[in-house]
């Protein structure tokens, strides 16, 4: 997963990636250290064209995170072509982000595959 700490480098991101994760944890959550390397694992295995972003909301990135209204982690966001089209917050589980990334990802991927 790649860091990012500032809205501009999120919104290129958003922009230049057809699919995007976004992941907004801490370094003092238990639970978001815990998923990150689960997470990180399961699109390199199964959704290997999308883009993964760490933003550490106790850290450097606390200010990206108020700005995207981010207050209670873990948070995921999914980005396919620009737009949200999923988010998970607090209490999901990783079967529920595979579901949610399953049919848009093959659609935007399988005609360039």
């Amino acid at each position: 997963m790649t860091p990012i700490a500032d809205q501009a480098a999120l919104e290129a991101t958003l922009a230049a990636r057809p699919a995007v994760l976004v992941l907004y944890g801490g370094r003092a959550c238990g639970v978001c250290q815990a998923i990150k390397p689960r997470l990180a694992a399961m699109l390199a295995a199964e959704f290997p064209r999308l883009e993964a972003l760490y933003v550490d909301c106790q850290g450097e990135a606390s200010a990206l995170c108020a700005q995207q209204r981010v207050f209670s982690l873990p948070v995921v966001e999914l980005w396919f072509e620009g737009q949200r089209f999923d988010t998970f917050v607090r209490a999901f589980s990783l079967a529920e982000v595979r579901r949610a990334l399953q049919r848009p990802y093959a659609a935007r991927f399988a005609a360039h595959d």
